[in-house]
């Protein structure tokens, strides 16, 4: 399994793959069990179709690395229509946004610009933006915006980051966004880390997780907790219990297309769930991620692509 990590991450990279992939029939078909469609519409209508279920979601439109500020400019465009889109249709949903696809590498100023003009209209939409976590390269400086961003007294509850349990400097990093109630996503992280900035082992991975989430459930600030891992959820559930712990105070989180039947569970459990639900033409390096996390899902698509 560590191979096929290694392979399919490596292939998140491998541009000319990525441009014949994208642009293929066949790539968008492999791609729509864990992409929400191409378009605003499509990916609105799936979370229609979520909160029908008691789901609420998360929007992402797909793509990073933005080469020019214009391409940064016009990826927030797509936010701030998400934004109005949520607003108008009483949608249970918020957004979530890469800095480098709002210009970081370019100029962290114009990134923080940018978030900041989405963060504002998140609050005008009473609705929230969730800063996603990229590679250790970016996580001080992504920490450090979202901190500052929420420390501005109108942006409080309406600005949330990702903390990646396999970072060692996670446990440090989740005392000081708590201490100033910032919301948190805890998932185990799906980028490639050396061994000294990252737990090599799943099972170091796996207890550093259930140590977090329950310094996360313990924080009285509303968190989520992201995992498809049947383990983690019952040591989260387990401690829920040990501690009486209202299961309105936190949720869920999965990812749009994988374990359906589990969040149904949740829901009807009586657990808050919500679905990262991706959309857009630029999915690829997503999707390689995806398979990166869990190999046994490219089995599972070669069958149902077999049985079409």
């Amino acid at each position: 399994m560590p191979i096929l990590r290694s392979t399919f991450i490596a292939l998140s990279r491998n541009a000319t793959l990525r441009s014949f992939s994208e642009r293929s029939a066949m790539g968008r078909k492999m791609s729509s069990r864990f992409v929400a469609g191409m378009t605003l519409d499509e990916v609105l209508g799936s979370a229609e179709s979520l909160q029908r279920s008691g789901i609420a979601s998360t929007l992402d439109s797909l793509g990073e690395n933005v080469s020019t500020p214009e391409e940064a400019r016009h990826s927030a465009d797509i936010y701030h229509r998400l934004l109005d889109a949520i607003q108008t249709r009483s949608l249970n949903a918020n957004i979530s946004v890469k800095l480098t696809q709002m210009g970081m590498d370019l100029d962290p100023g114009l990134a923080e610009e940018i978030v900041a003009g989405l963060v504002q209209h998140a609050v005008a939409a009473n609705t929230f933006v969730r800063v996603d976590m990229e590679g250790s390269a970016y996580t001080q400086a992504t920490i450090d915006m979202v901190r500052r961003l929420h420390a501005i007294p109108a942006n409080r509850g309406h600005v949330g980051i990702v903390i990646q349990a396999y970072l060692y400097r996670s446990d440090n990093d989740i005392r000081a966004l708590t201490g100033d109630g910032i919301r948190i996503r805890l998932c185990k992280g799906a980028y490639q880390e050396p061994a000294n900035l990252a737990f090599p082992e799943k099972k170091d991975v796996d207890a550093n997780y259930v140590k977090l989430t329950r310094q996360l459930l313990l924080s009285g600030v509303y968190h989520g907790i992201a995992t498809h891992d049947e383990q983690m959820i019952a040591a989260t559930k387990a401690f829920v219990r040990e501690r009486n712990i209202d299961p309105k105070t936190f949720e869920f989180q999965m990812l749009y297309g994988v374990r359906r039947d589990l969040q149904k569970s949740l829901v009807h459990d009586g657990f808050n769930m919500r679905v990262y639900v991706p959309f857009g033409t630029e999915w690829y390096p997503y999707f390689m991620r995806r398979l990166a996390e869990r190999p046994a899902n490219a089995l599972f698509i070669a069958k149902n692509l077999l049985h079409q």
